[in-house]
């Protein structure tokens, strides 16, 4: 019976532990936060790096206290961190894992909308 090669399977996750319970409730609720166009379109836009709100708001087309308010969530759950600038606040993703989530999440969108062939 021939031997079958899980090297390129999805299920099959090398050097890491199954996720427990804490872990899938921390990722759901990243998730959660995601699941807003609006704060979709602020942390892609701080993926390309740190922004004030004036900033965000005018590149995302959202109110200043709307992205205040939704900057204010993403803050509270630690996907953003800010700092002060003189008068400005300035905010930038927490980690890298956020960066490529987004990234990742936007791509995958990319090839929906468009009918791009899927990637293996």
């Amino acid at each position: 019976m021939p031997e079958h090669d899980h090297s390129s399977s999805p299920a099959v996750h090398r050097h890491r532990p199954a996720p427990d319970r804490a872990q899938l409730d921390a990722a759901s609720g990243v998730f959660a936060l995601l699941s807003d166009p609006t704060r979709l379109h602020l942390l892609w836009l701080l993926s390309e790096g740190e922004s004030d709100v004036s900033h965000l708001a005018g590149a995302s087309g959202a109110s200043l206290s709307t992205v205040s308010q939704h900057l204010a969530k993403l803050r509270l759950a630690n996907l953003v961190r800010s700092r002060k600038e003189g008068r400005r606040v300035v905010y930038s993703l927490r980690d890298g894992h956020l960066r490529n989530l987004v990234i990742e999440a936007l791509s995958h969108a990319e090839h929906k909308v468009t009918g791009d062939p899927w990637h293996a």
